[in-house]
């Protein structure tokens, strides 16, 4: 049960990202990180954001007074990203060559799509971690209550001392912590999406079986693992579109109904 509730909140994390990126961008325009802060959001070491930086993953921070690097949203962005091709098993050479490909100018929001196309993929692993080690990985102290919200999305479940937790995608949950909405929101929003979701496969998986049905089973695989991640790519950028129309379209009438 919780495996099949965290992708749909997960799902519903990209949603908010969608809905939520330009007040966000609003709100903390002007963050400033030091590469200690950087680091500790991130869920990594100093070291690690070194060494990403003189290989070139990450760009170079803002140099400030007396000679202090300060890091913004696109960094964090970026750094969320790696360490996702990281968990997928990309190496760092595959790694240089997928981020050569991204246009230089991508916006925090755009890098947090790109990671939750990245993220649909990974593992349902569900692994079962210490309070300290659920700090750790969540980039950021926790506080009973925040606790208490991840295990209400069912993002994690305790499990005696311990915690059980699907650690691709804690991120996305820590991450709703921080948006302006109720949990009955949240839910609710989980619940319209993953009924319009479900449809959508269901009708783009008639369509590709009827597409196939005489071809060889081989060349059935073969096309299905190639029109995967198109078809994902496809609903993600389709479904923001759509989004941000209907937005528009309620502000253009003064936000009513």
């Amino acid at each position: 049960m919780m495996r099949e509730r965290c992708h749909s909140i997960g799902e519903t994390a990209i949603l908010l990202h969608m809905t939520t990126s330009d007040t966000k961008a609003a709100d903390t325009g002007g963050q400033s990180l030091t590469i200690d802060e950087l680091a500790a959001r991130a869920g990594v070491t100093v070291r690690t954001v070194r060494f990403y930086g003189t290989r070139g993953l990450l760009p170079p921070p803002a140099i400030g007074p007396r000679r202090v690097g300060h890091y913004g949203r696109e960094h964090l962005a970026r750094l969320a990203l790696i360490e996702e091709l990281r968990h997928q098993g990309m190496t760092l050479a595959a790694i240089e060559r997928y981020l050569k490909q991204l246009p230089p100018d991508l916006s925090a929001h755009d890098l947090a799509l790109h990671r939750a196309v990245v993220a649909s993929w990974a593992p349902e692993t569900v692994e079962s971690v210490t309070r300290e080690e659920l700090d750790r990985r969540a980039g950021r102290p926790l506080t009973d209550d925040e606790v208490g919200r991840l295990g209400a999305m069912d993002v994690v479940a305790p499990d005696g001392d311990a915690y059980r937790v699907d650690a691709g995608l804690l991120r996305l949950g820590v991450e709703l912590l921080d948006v302006p909405f109720s949990p009955e929101t949240v839910l609710a929003a989980r619940t319209a999406l993953l009924e319009h979701s479900r449809a959508a496969a269901r009708d783009l998986s008639r369509l590709l079986r009827d597409a196939v049905a005489e071809r060889d089973a081989g060349d059935v695989r073969s096309l299905s693992a190639h029109m995967h991640p198109l078809v994902v790519q496809a609903l993600l950028t389709t479904f923001q579109r759509s989004l941000r129309e209907e937005l528009r379209e309620w502000l253009d009438r003064g936000g009513e109904d």
